[in-house]
């Protein structure tokens, strides 16, 4: 029964008929749906919902409608897409927050600022707006060309003619396959005085007008919620090449209040961003203490205008919190300019000129068109007219020549053959009414006819005369530039700096801590107070299961910190880009703030400051197979965002250890199983970035490095076993010898004590801290620690439970004493003076009180 069937299978090849299919899918996407045209700078469905509404005779001075009957008129006779869709289109083009200039008169709810969607489209009405019958003017005089719907029983306009530059004046964006256009909307007058000024230099001086003079002109973006464009050099790049990214800035202004405190005041948000999420953001960096300083926030916007007003404490700086808000909210956005359009339906990224070129050569062709219809109107209207003048001077002979005929057609014929006229001529005749004999409806007939002579012959001049043209062009888009242009609303401000934290945050000194699984923050350092030895410590950080910090140190917040990574690869970051944190949270993960490759982690940070790096500074580089490397500084100055590569290792081979050095120290290493070597930095010889390095010290099988450190650090040697046992030795008992040796026995491990976990060189005015694998951290001074010899275990320096090990090993230097040779203490013992890195020796000074002592200490005043 169905052996016939068989014989109707085709064979065809998936591969190629997925790819003729998606490639089609594609070209219809990006010239049919998802990009504009540069005549009109409408998408497909803007334009048929516009025409729809002309269609519908839903003008300006008529009724609103039923955005329901706007939408099924459209969807039905042009847009057989989804109503959804359609509705979408028609609000963003009646939302004056989006649209510069809306194209459609909305009644009813059209969404917010705040996000809120539009009604149901079967209760808003809308209509089209005054400034839209600009972009449909003279659609009747053929002046765009009509194609067939869809299933070819209407027509439609391929462009409107749209007689303003509406794809620059609106803007748009839309997102194709493969790509996309984001047009900023700009100013009215501002882009069409731009397009007089390309007629006046053509008709003028004949010449094409250089875009330093259009930039004189169009001054930037010109957004419908108005805002702040930070400096102008996004913006002429955007329009030289059609591509930038552009920084929009909110209006603020900093209002003081009662009782000494500010509020920051909100007017205007960048192009596009969401008030409400805005709020909850900021809401949610106060709860965070990602912001603080800030006790209330209003959303007091009105029918009168935008407000948010952001309540500060007295003892907070405005400038750092406004700043604050700039970087980690929407107060500052960025606007990312694609100048994408289809000319003759092809994609093109064009610059300024371009698209105010491609403009003009529109409205060439529609006043072309245009002239040449009235034109061919004006001359059937005055043949008319001729005809019946002819009639007139001969009335007698034509009234018996239409009395004597038999009907209609004979008295035409035989008007043709007395007065020598047209067909349309003798028909005119003989529809004329009895009225028109008069003497004043003769006259009338004169003077019109007059009159259009007058227009044919100014229709032949406009057409044989580009220049005369251009003219027509130029008075028409100059009457609506002054009949709907406005002010900007967009200001442009100075970009004297980039806004950056830098500017306002004190240097001073911090913590940073870096956990074992990659998490890590900034502290102030009076989180840890001094104890005495063998004390139980604090609690220094809420870390995951399994995790434990890895690493601490000191440095203060605006030097640039590099970090190295166990492949071999450097990355740079600020010390307050690190978010801060209090001693108890777990932090932020690094993944965030570097781009780190899978499987890559930090296993050293070298704060240094870029301006004070000299020709003989090195960044000297350890493996845990004890590799060394000495690189110059300078080779690390421009580091990318995605890392550059700063030691070559072997496959199982890690990077544990880089330090600041020059040609004048000693470098030791000390492994796990407690042996060390001291040799001359000099003993490496400077090599290039990505090279692999010199064997530093013979290990033996299952031992590996687990310290650097270089002699004048300290003038004894700290060395930390895992079960919190320590002891400090003289440096001088570690005889220098050369690189490449197996080095001396430095510490004695027992089951006691456990493998070595780290070592510091140290003095004793330096305090270390002791972090352990379930982030308890105490805080030591050198001093209480024992000095005892080489191979030695050392005393206890910490309690720990069982279980629990300890992690890592940092160093704090403090100043002996003050200039009056005490030191001022608190009860703990631990005073707030000088600080320093691991690696940079120059002492930093510290406020007598942390910015979070004043913080708390103003805020019990307020509420007592």
């Amino acid at each position: 029964m169905d052996e016939h069937i068989f014989d109707k299978v085709q064979e065809v090849d998936m591969q190629k008929t997925m790819k003729d299919y998606y490639i089609d899918y594609a070209m219809s996407v990006i010239a049919s749906r998802a990009l504009p045209d540069v005549r009109d700078g409408l998408k497909p469905v803007q334009r048929r919902i516009l025409y729809s509404m002309v269609e519908l005779n839903n003008g300006p001075d008529k009724p609103h409608r039923k955005c329901a009957r706007i939408v099924g008129d459209t969807m039905g006779k042009y847009h057989p897409h989804g109503d959804s869709s359609i509705y979408e289109a028609l609000v963003k083009l009646a939302q004056d927050f989006n649209t510069r200039y809306p194209l459609v008169d909305g009644h009813g709810n059209f969404g917010s600022v705040d996000g809120d969607g539009a009604a149901a489209m079967r209760y808003t009405e809308a209509r089209l707006s005054r400034i839209s019958m600009e972009m449909t003017a003279d659609l009747n005089k053929d002046t765009v060309d009509f194609i067939p719907n869809f299933d070819e029983t209407e027509k439609e306009p391929t462009v409107l003619p749209s007689r303003y530059p509406n794809l620059l004046v609106n803007g748009t964006s839309g997102i194709a396959v493969g790509m996309a256009t984001n047009i900023p909307p700009h100013n009215l007058r501002e882009v069409i005085g731009a397009v007089v000024k390309i007629i006046d230099n053509k008709i003028e001086n004949n010449r094409d007008t250089s875009l330093e003079e259009i930039l004189e002109i169009v001054k930037g973006p010109d957004f419908p919620t108005g805002g702040t464009i930070i400096g102008k050099t996004a913006i002429e790049e955007a329009y030289r090449t059609g591509r930038a990214k552009i920084k929009v800035r909110a209006v603020t202004n900093i209002e003081p209040m009662t009782n000494g405190k500010n509020r920051i005041v909100v007017t205007e948000l960048p192009y596009m961003v969401n008030k409400a999420r805005l709020i909850e953001k900021i809401a949610e960096l106060v709860r965070d203490k990602r912001i603080d300083g800030i006790t209330d926030l209003r959303d007091e916007s009105d029918r009168e205008g935008m407000r948010i007003a952001i309540e500060l404490r007295r003892d907070v700086n405005p400038n750092i919190i406004l700043n604050q808000l700039y970087k980690h909210t929407q107060l500052q956005d960025t606007f990312g300019v694609i100048m994408l359009a289809l000319v003759d339906n092809q994609p093109k990224v064009l610059n300024l000129y371009e698209m105010l070129k491609y403009y003009l050569m529109h409205q060439e062709d529609v006043v072309t068109r245009r002239t040449k219809y009235d034109l061919n109107k004006a001359e059937e209207r005055a043949h008319i007219l001729e005809g019946l003048i002819i009639a007139l001077d001969n009335i007698d002979r034509v009234i018996s020549i239409i009395r004597g005929s038999e009907n209609v057609q004979t008295a035409r014929e035989s008007l043709m053959k007395e007065f020598n006229l047209t067909e349309a001529q003798s028909q005119a005749i003989v529809d004329m009414r009895l009225r028109a004999l008069t003497g004043l409806e003769r006259s009338k007939i004169e003077a019109e006819l007059a009159e259009l002579q007058k227009k044919i012959d100014e229709y032949k001049a406009i057409l044989a005369d580009k220049n005369k043209l251009l003219t027509v062009i130029k008075t028409e888009i100059s009457i609506i530039a002054d009949k709907y242009g406005d002010d900007r609303r967009t200001s442009i401000g100075f970009d004297e700096y980039d806004i950056s934290m830098e500017d306002l945050i004190p240097d001073e000194p911090c913590v940073i801590a870096r956990t074992n699984m990659g998490y890590v923050k900034r502290m102030t350092p009076d989180n840890f107070k001094s104890q005495h030895r063998g004390g139980k410590g604090i609690k220094g950080m809420q870390t995951l299961e399994e995790d434990y910090i890895e690493d601490l140190f000191m440095t203060t917040s605006h030097y640039v910190l590099t970090f190295f990574t166990n492949t071999g690869r450097a990355y740079k970051l600020k010390a307050y880009e690190i978010p801060e944190a209090g001693r108890t949270s777990r932090g932020t993960a690094i993944i965030n703030l570097l781009q780190l490759a899978p499987g890559e982690t930090i296993t050293a940070v070298v704060p240094v400051k870029i301006e004070d790096i000299k020709d003989d500074d090195y960044l000297f580089m350890a493996t845990k197979n004890g590799i060394v490397k000495k690189t110059p500084c300078k080779e690390f100055a421009n580091i990318r965002k995605n890392g550059i590569q700063a030691m070559t290792l072997r496959d199982d081979d890690e990077l544990i250890e880089v330090k600041l050095t020059d040609d004048t120290t000693e470098v030791m290493m000390v492994t796990k199983l407690g042996m060390c070597i001291r040799f001359k930095a000099t003993d490496v010889r400077p090599t290039g970035r990505s090279a692999m390095g010199v064997i530093g010290m013979n290990l033996m099988d299952t031992d590996e490095v687990v310290g650097v450190q270089l002699n004048n650090q300290g003038n004894t040697m700290l060395i930390v076993s895992e079960n919190g046992m320590g002891k400090k030795t003289d440096i001088n008992e570690y005889a220098v010898q050369h690189r490449g040796g197996k080095g001396v026995k430095c510490y004695k491990i027992t089951e006691k004590t456990g493998n070595v976990i780290g070592a510091k060189a140290v003095d004793d005015t330096r305090e270390v801290m002791l972090i352990t694998t379930e982030g308890i951290i105490i805080r030591l001074a050198c001093r209480d620690i024992s000095t005892l010899g080489r191979i030695t275990s050392g005393v206890k320096l910490i309690n720990l439970d069982e279980g629990v090990k300890v992690a890592t090993v940092s160093k704090v230097r403090k100043n002996p004493s003050d200039e009056n040779g005490s030191e001022a203490s608190d009860e703990n013992g631990y005073s707030e003076e000088n600080i320093a890195t691991d690696t940079q020796e120059d002492a930093v000074d510290i406020q007598d009180k942390s910015i979070d002592r004043l913080l708390d200490a103003a805020e019990k005043d307020q509420q007592q």
